[in-house]
C-alpha cells in the first residue's frame, strides 16, 4: 500500500499506541486525520506532527460525529476504546462494556461512507482465560483459540475482552454481509514513552523513579506476560492493514514469557535503585497467569515479527520517563497515578 496516496482516519489518535501510529503514518507520506475526545489521550502526544495532521474532537458513538469524520477516508485505524490497565478492567465493568457500542458505530459509518479497509485495534483479552493458567505457561496463544464462529472457544477476559470479541465479530459481519475489508490485530501488552502509569510495566518504572521502598508489585510476581515495545506494535498494525482484508484477527505481540517480578529486576538495574523490601501484594486485581502470542501467521501473512528485546524496550521507556517527570510529583502522588484510573 502506497500510504502517500491515502486518507487515514485514526480514532484515538492522541492516545499512547495512537500518536506512535499517527507519526509513522505520516512518516510514509500518509493525509492523517484524529479523531479523539480525549478522555485519555493527550494532546502533547501529537506534538511533533501537530502541523501535518488535522485533529477532530469529538464522541465516536454519536453517529453525527462519526459520519462526519469517516467522509473521504481510504482507511480507518480504529483504536479509540475505554481502556486501561487491570485496576481500571477489573474495577470499570460497565464502562469497557460500552466500548461495544463505539466499535458498532465506527465500522457502521466507515462501512456506509466507502471506507476503503478498516484496521481494528482488538486485544490479547479475547483469548479464553482458561488457556491463561498457571500450568499453561509455556502456551503460545493462536489465533483460533479465540474464535467467535466456533462452539467452546469464547470465554474471554472480563468485559473488556468481550467488547473486544464482539468488535471482531462485528467486524467479520461486516464483511460476510457488505464486503468490508479489514483486520482485527491482537494486541498483547504493549509498553512503551507517552504510556501512562495504569499499565504494569509504567508502574513498575515510576515506583522505581519515586524510589518507593517497600516496593509493591500486585500479585505474586510469578505471573508473565509477552511485552512488545511500542514500535513493533505500531509497524504489526501498519502491515496488518497493508497485507490482510479478510477481517480475521492476527496476533500483534512477543512470543516470550516474561515473568512480572523479572521485569521489576530489569527496571532495578536499569535506573540503578534496589528497594530494601519488595512486597507482592495479592489483593490487587493481576490478570490472567500467564499471556504470550503465537506468531506463526504474522510470519507467514506480514513477514514479520516483534524485533526489540525487552531491556532495549525498558531502557528507551525509562529515558522517556525520567526525562519527563518530576520526582516529588510522583512521589506525592504515587498511590493516585498509579492506582486509582
Amino acid at each position: 500500500m502506497k500510504w502517500n496516496r491515502k486518507s487515514v482516519l485514526v480514532t484515538g489518535g492522541a492516545s499512547f499506541i495512537g500518536s506512535h501510529l499517527v507519526e509513522e503514518l505520516v512518516n510514509r507520506g500518509a493525509s492523517v486525520v484524529v479523531a479523539d475526545n480525549f478522555s485519555s489521550g493527550v494532546r502533547s502526544n501529537l506534538s511533533s506532527v501537530a502541523d501535518q495532521i488535522e485533529v477532530k474532537i469529538g464522541d465516536l458513538r454519536d453517529p453525527a460525529f462519526t459520519e462526519k469524520v469517516m467522509q473521504d477516508v481510504d482507511v480507518v485505524f480504529h483504536l479509540a476504546a475505554v481502556h486501561g490497565g487491570r485496576g481500571f478492567i477489573a474495577t470499570h465493568p460497565a464502562d469497557c462494556a460500552l466500548n461495544m457500542a463505539l466499535d458498532g458505530t465506527v465500522m457502521d459509518y466507515a462501512h456506509k461512507e466507502g471506507v476503503e479497509r478498516i484496521c481494528f485495534a482488538s486485544s490479547a483479552c479475547v483469548y479464553p482465560k482458561s488457556l491463561q493458567t498457571e500450568d499453561r505457561t509455556t502456551l503460545l496463544l493462536r489465533e483460533d483459540m479465540a474464535d467467535p464462529f466456533h462452539e467452546g472457544k469464547a470465554f474471554a477476559d472480563e468485559e473488556y475482552g468481550w467488547a473486544k470479541f464482539m468488535g471482531e465479530m462485528t467486524l467479520r459481519a461486516f464483511h460476510r454481509q457488505y464486503g468490508v475489508q479489514g483486520v482485527s490485530c491482537r494486541i498483547f501488552t504493549s509498553y512503551g514513552p507517552r504510556e501512562n502509569e495504569t499499565h504494569a510495566v509504567i508502574a513498575l518504572i515510576a515506583k522505581s523513579f519515586a524510589r518507593a521502598d517497600p516496593y509493591e508489585i500486585w500479585g505474586t510476581g510469578e505471573q508473565d506476560r509477552n511485552f512488545t515495545f511500542v514500535s513493533d506494535t505500531v509497524e504489526g498494525l501498519i502491515r496488518s492493514g497493508e497485507r490482510i482484508d479478510d477481517c480475521s484477527p492476527i496476533n500483534i505481540g512477543t512470543s516470550e514469557h516474561v515473568k512480572i517480578k523479572e521485569v521489576a529486576n530489569t527496571i532495578f538495574e536499569l535506573t540503578d535503585f534496589h528497594p530494601n523490601e519488595v512486597n507482592f501484594d495479592t489483593s490487587k486485581p493481576q490478570g490472567v497467569y500467564s499471556r504470550a502470542a503465537d506468531n506463526t501467521r504474522c510470519r507467514d501473512l506480514l513477514d514479520w515479527e516483534p524485533k526489540t528485546k525487552l531491556d532495549e524496550g525498558l531502557r528507551q521507556t525509562i529515558d522517556w520517563y525520567f526525562a519527563t517527570k518530576e520526582r516529588r510529583h510522583v512521589q506525592e502522588h504515587i498511590e493516585q497515578l498509579l492506582f486509582q484510573r
